[in-house]
């Protein structure tokens, strides 16, 4: 009876041991649950969403450095994308400059030729003319200039009374009449030849043209009052054509005055090309001889009222003055301004009138090149968002915003140079405008505090 007792409570007691080795597990599992637990589903969570494998970010990195924007949000900021390629970077100075006219070819003197009054003043202010246009008329009253167009004409009729002669001679036949006479009446025209050459240059030293003499001789009348004309043009070069316009800046006669020979009568400007004057330091010599030495192009910025612009490509640099400056030790620079007409209209009186688009005494910003790169990031400058030291731009993918930090070379006033060295690709796109508002949002989805100065640099 003992035997059946024993063999019966055996499997008895192998049930109970179990049941408290089981107890005892479920025991120390529930109170380190604190340890596994979290771990174990922060896992299946980035399972789930196909995160937390080799070369990606956890969710949480993930988050802090993108944010998602709708539509309406991108149109709020203003935003405009821009993509990357690499292309070349030309570093830059910004100096200023004056549009200024160019001594001895932007200004003309017109003087009276010689003394008398002036009868006639043919041109008005600010009117436009043509090379050869009539522009004063001047009655002759200088006693030397009538005297040297006396004995000019006299000598004229004398040797037309010669040539008569000589052929009068001549038509007689020899043996009439000595060969001897002949001889004498051609000397004496031979005498007047000389005299009428040396009467005439007296008469175009006194200030009367080629025509003008040649006019006495064919008229047979001496010339009680000459006219003034606009000159031709003697600089031809660069852009300007042969058929372009003086402007009459300043009269400075008026109808009955008396003029004395070499007096002005008037200023008439040719603005067809004009130059930029740049100012620069003593340091900036080299950099700007380099630029004339290259070719290389210098832009330029006309400084309009209200704030209006005007840009001009292309520029020159024209010449480095041979001087500096003692007590600014600054020297000037100068390049050539092709300059073009903006307004030509006719007055009801017939005056044509002409505006240039270019004006001495204009301001202009000079962007001179001195240095270029190749294989370079360029952005915009509203593109890249300062943080303290870091510097980040914001890179679309989808609607997604990704922060991505990079490294800034070079900035200005306008653009940015990034490195090229991997951190960005060529086709990737990334936010021109509206940079610094998405980095806002991303703060204020993340609860950070938002640097007052972040994006901005002073």
């Amino acid at each position: 009876m003992s035997t059946l007792n024993q063999s019966n409570s055996s499997p008895l007691r192998g049930w109970i041991v179990g049941l408290l080795v089981v107890g005892g597990i479920a025991a120390v599992a529930w109170a380190t649950s604190s340890r596994w637990l979290p771990t174990t589903a922060s896992g299946a969570a980035a399972e789930e969403h196909g995160e937390g494998h080799e070369g990606h970010d956890h969710a949480s990195g993930a988050e802090e450095t993108s944010i998602k924007l709708s539509a309406n949000a991108l149109k709020n900021i203003g935003f405009a994308p821009v993509k990357i390629e690499l292309k070349g970077f030309e570093r830059k100075i910004t100096l200023p400059g004056m549009i200024v006219e160019q001594a001895g070819r932007n200004q003309i003197h017109v003087t009276s030729p010689l003394t008398g009054v002036v009868t006639d003043v043919l041109i008005v202010p600010g009117e436009a003319i043509e090379p050869g246009l009539s522009m004063f008329r001047i009655r002759l009253t200088h006693e030397d200039v009538v005297t040297a167009q006396r004995d000019y004409l006299l000598n004229v009729e004398s040797l037309a009374i010669v040539d008569r002669e000589i052929a009068r001679l001549k038509a007689l036949g020899e043996g009439v009449i000595a060969g001897k006479r002949v001889l004498e009446q051609q000397y004496e025209k031979q005498k007047l030849d000389a005299a009428i050459l040396a009467s005439g240059q007296a008469l175009l030293m006194h200030g009367l043209s080629k025509e003008q003499v040649t006019e006495i001789r064919e008229n047979r009348k001496l010339l009680n009052s000459l006219t003034v004309r606009a000159p031709e043009h003697e600089h031809e070069g660069g852009r300007c054509g042969p058929d372009h316009l003086f402007h009459v800046q300043k009269i400075t006669v008026s109808p009955g005055e008396q003029v004395e020979a070499g007096q002005e009568l008037c200023l008439l400007a040719d603005h067809c090309e004009l130059v930029v004057e740049g100012r620069a330091f003593e340091d900036d010599a080299a950099a700007l001889r380099q630029a004339a030495k290259e070719g290389w192009d210098v832009s330029a910025t006309l400084l309009g009222g209200k704030g209006k612009k005007d840009r001009i490509d292309g520029l020159k640099v024209l010449y480095l003055a041979d001087k500096i400056d003692p007590d600014t030790r600054a020297f000037r620079f100068y390049l050539k301004l092709p300059n073009e007409i903006v307004l030509d209209q006719k007055s009801p009186s017939g005056h044509r009138f002409l505006e240039w688009r270019y004006k001495p005494g204009q301001r202009l910003e000079l962007s001179v090149p001195v240095e270029k790169w190749t294989d370079r990031i360029v952005l915009p400058v509203d593109s890249v968002v300062d943080e303290g030291a870091e510097m980040y731009v914001y890179r679309q993918n989808g609607k997604q915003f990704e922060r991505v930090p990079v490294h800034v070379e070079y900035r200005d006033r306008k653009s940015v140079v990034i490195a090229n060295d991997g951190t960005l690709f060529p086709g990737d796109v990334v936010a021109a405008n509206g940079a610094y508002q998405i980095h806002l949002a991303l703060k204020n989805k993340s609860g950070g505090a938002i640097d007052p100065h972040a994006g901005h640099t002073h």
